[in-house]
């Protein structure tokens, strides 16, 4: 599946195999431990009995049935994500309602769980064949020999396990070759012990202050001042003059990759509404998305911060009142909004948004909303969806209940902001029928509906007569696809940015920008006054030396400046890469740009201290 992507060579081939084959085996016996210890203490007497049947038989079907489950799976998530099992396959175990509803709905399951209780059934009949369970249920060790074999098992259990690190299979700079190496398995629980990073203990750092002070001076503005002269405080005034505050409907389009529009080649007509909405707004040609998650982008665009490492902010434990959009907004008296189509419970969103001060629109299947917040839920009921799928209802319907509770909330005196997150273009890219002139089931008829209802969406808020005082933000959460060749793939982060009816003239701008500056820049369009604690800039204030995008995984962080891409990951390695825009590849640098190592450091380093240590939390303006 991968081999065009690989460096083949002698050695590249055994490395793959050699590294993978010390993980197989280290997992291969961690499989057997039950069945060990099993047949070590079962009695002599009772060995060929019936109990002792009945149980090889379970034990066995039982990982028979994981093994074989485990491998195939292997197969659909490596086709979407290019990699062994990560830390998004411990979130899929945590959140099986949306996991099992989207694999029933995208796979043929009752032929696939077919397959694999036909394949345990060969492999019992092969066994049966070859007399190994006559064997098993006549023999009788004597205990000592048992009590042998087991601990020379644990022995080498133990100590394959002491040695192994999943970090020992990344010995490459091709992303392929090192996921190649691992093992699925062992992969999964490495992600699932390590779902949080703590970057002092595998991050390279700066001494404090000087890292303070570099991310200072790169984030004040020429007319702007800092409200502190404490090291560690970043807040800053933010002046303007003759304030608006216009209603905000920000919308969050799940999986839209730049290349979907004309403006960057794509020939394919998907985006036809987005391409006339870029040519009657502000657009933001080059602009890239902080992580590879949804929840990545919701913490770009609410917190305006560097992705840290591990899980996103979102996710996280303690993460109510933080400094936030809904800080400031809260504080120029908006009512605040989150909308999505499917059960909020899902990566741990409503906890989020409910704890920065939000209120919840979403399905509510039943997951209560955690006792450490305090909002308003609201459930779209059964009679206002026409169409849902594992994800949650499609984009018309969500678009209507923003139509809905802007109608009402447009009558008070109060104006709304709103954060839609929508989900037709996810995996099983269904949508309703009839709708647009391609069949369901791909990325591209998914891009080309999620188009057609934002179409219908904009169409049908231009007859309400909130829409002349409405703001319209429109971005992706992320690109479709992360894989590629490079631990970060530079184009694989490119999304597009439209702010649209803002009484300004269209204009299309080219700096090279994060998705942490879109709010902050809509807020400059505002002519706001307040006080930021924000990591991201208003793009119109920025010089040339100031653009810069941040870009991240689980794992791996990166500073874009210009051609040069700087890396650090959890192994306090830093790398530096040549970037060609045109042909869209990396070359590693063996002359080290120290000023951008530090400030890519610096920028890492304070904002992972700031969540960590409280210094993002805030009081609630109520």
């Amino acid at each position: 599946m991968s081999i065009d992507k690989l460096e083949l060579s002698i050695y590249s081939v055994f490395k793959i195999f050699g590294k993978g084959f010390i993980f197989d085996i280290a997992v291969g016996l961690s499989f057997l431990f039950i069945y060990i210890v099993y047949l070590t203490l079962l009695p002599s007497s009772w060995i060929g009995k019936k109990i002792d049947i009945i149980t090889n038989y379970s034990i066995l079907s039982l990982s028979f049935f994981v093994v074989l489950f485990s491998f195939f799976a292997e197969f659909p998530f490596w086709d979407e994500f290019n990699t062994r099992f990560n830390f998004i396959a411990v979130d899929y175990l945590i959140y099986t309602y949306e996991v099992i509803e989207n694999i029933n709905q995208s796979y043929p399951l009752p032929i696939i769980i077919l397959v694999l209780l036909s394949c345990i059934l060969i492999i019992f009949y092969l066994l049966n064949k070859n007399e190994i369970f006559k064997t098993a249920f006549s023999s009788k060790p004597k205990f000592s020999n048992r009590i042998a074999i087991l601990f020379v098992y644990l022995l080498l259990v133990v100590s394959l396990f002491s040695i192994l690190d999943n970090k020992k299979a990344e010995w490459s700079s091709n992303t392929y070759e090192n996921e190649l190496s691992k093992n699925g398995v062992f992969s999964f629980f490495a992600a699932f012990r390590s779902n949080e990073l703590d970057y002092d203990l595998f991050y390279p750092k700066l001494d404090k202050k000087l890292a303070y002070k570099i991310v200072k001076s790169n984030l004040l503005a020429s007319d702007e001042n800092f409200s502190s002269t404490n090291y560690d405080d970043i807040s800053r005034y933010i002046y303007g003059t003759k304030e608006v505050k216009p209603n905000i409907i920000l919308i969050c389009i799940e999986s839209f990759s730049a290349d979907y529009l004309k403006e960057f080649g794509n020939s394919e007509n998907l985006t036809t509404n987005v391409n006339q909405l870029a040519n009657e707004g502000v657009f933001f040609k080059n602009m890239y998305a902080t992580g590879t998650r949804t929840v990545r982008g919701m913490e770009a665009l609410t917190l305006c911060v560097p992705p840290t490492p591990g899980n996103s902010i979102v996710r996280r434990q303690s993460n109510n009142s933080l400094f936030s959009i809904a800080t400031v907004l809260k504080q120029k008296g908006y009512q605040l909004d989150f909308i999505y189509g499917g059960d909020g419970y899902f990566d741990n969103m409503n906890t989020f948004f409910g704890g920065q001060g939000f209120n919840i629109i979403d399905r509510d299947r039943g997951n209560p909303l955690s006792d450490e917040i305090s909002t308003t839920r609201t459930t779209i009921p059964d009679s206002e969806v026409t169409f849902e799928n594992a994800w949650g209802i499609c984009d018309e319907d969500i678009y209507k209940q923003s139509l809905k509770k802007a109608d009402l909330e447009s009558n008070s005196n109060q104006p709304f902001f709103q954060f839609i997150m929508t989900t037709s273009n996810h995996k099983p890219y269904s949508f309703p029928n009839n709708k647009i002139d391609l069949k369901q089931g791909t990325r591209e008829a998914a891009v080309k509906y999620t188009d057609f209802a934002l179409g219908q969406f904009i169409k049908q808020a231009k007859t309400k007569k909130w829409f002349s005082n409405t703001v319209f933000v429109i971005v992706a959460d992320h690109c479709a696809s992360s894989a590629g060749k490079w631990e970060i793939n530079v184009d694989k982060h490119h999304i597009p940015a439209i702010i649209y009816n803002l009484n300004t003239k269209n204009q299309k701008i080219d700096k090279l920008v994060s998705q942490i500056d879109l709010i902050p820049t809509l807020f400059g369009y505002f002519n706001w006054n307040y006080t930021s604690s924000f990591f991201g800039k208003d793009i119109s204030k920025m010089k040339t030396s100031d653009e810069r995008a941040f870009l991240g995984n689980y794992r791996t962080l990166g500073l874009l400046e210009g051609t040069t891409f700087t890396e650090i990951n959890d192994r306090k390695k830093v790398n530096q890469y040549q970037w060609n825009s045109n042909n869209k590849t990396l070359e590693l640098q063996h002359f080290r740009n120290n000023s951008l190592k530090n400030k890519t450091i610096s920028y890492y380093q304070i904002a992972s201290e700031r969540f960590k240590n409280g210094k993002m939390k805030v009081k609630l303006i109520n």
